[in-house]
């Protein structure tokens, strides 16, 4: 945890919650161990949706569809979603959970590759979600900025590591090493960029919020 428990439990308790579509997505999430964004980072993406507005959105990592349909719920009527997902065994699912919440029509989810497939795109986009291979972020970095729109956002998830990013990378197993240098290296680079502002959240399992320049 990254915040005290207690704290996060409490502040987790006066949540409105889901609908119901959602809510059930949610518990077949915790179920079969399939990672979804945590309580903490549904409440903060449903004020974005509200706050920021956008008209077209693009995710890196689907999962089962659970962030992708919970942003369309509270974004404008008429925002288009493209999601991107590699992972064989969860697309059918996404799929299938966005055809039972009749967002089929709003909701494209391309198949393969996040690098490549963001290489491919060329259409901006007003709000960019990262929640995919953490070890990636910084190699996503040039094309996600390609694709923002000057004054769009880019959101970033799990970039704390459950608060292994401030150690020494001497006292992180050695298995998630080259992660873990990876992640301090992006969160550098957010936060000195000179076409981004940029702030980092003690959200969940750590969030940033970067806005793109309108000048640049």
């Amino acid at each position: 945890m990254i915040i005290d428990e207690r704290m996060s439990a409490f502040i987790n308790s006066l949540d409105e919650g889901n609908t119901p579509f959602l809510y059930e997505l949610e518990q077949y999430a915790l179920k079969t161990n399939v990672p979804i964004v945590r309580p903490e980072m549904q409440s903060l993406l449903r004020f974005l949706m509200q706050e920021r507005k956008p008209k077209r959105i693009l995710e890196v990592g689907t999962a089962i569809g659970f962030s992708a349909l919970l942003m369309s719920e509270y974004a404008p009527k008429d925002c288009k979603i493209t999601t991107i997902e590699k992972y064989e065994k969860r697309i059918p699912i996404a799929l299938e959970n966005f055809k039972k919440a009749g967002k089929e029509e709003s909701i494209t989810l391309i198949e393969g590759d996040a690098a490549e497939v963001l290489a491919s795109l060329r259409e901006p986009y007003d709000f960019i979600f990262m929640d995919a291979a953490k070890g990636q972020y910084i190699h996503f970095m040039p094309d996600v900025l390609r694709l923002l729109n000057p004054g769009g956002m880019l959101v970033s998830d799990n970039v704390l590591q459950d608060g292994d990013i401030i150690e020494s990378r001497f006292a992180v197993t050695r298995r998630n090493r080259t992660i873990h240098a990876r992640m301090r290296e992006y969160l550098y680079e957010l936060k000195h960029h000179p076409d981004l502002t940029t702030v980092i959240l003690p959200v969940g399992d750590g969030v940033t919020l970067s806005v793109k320049s309108k000048e640049a």
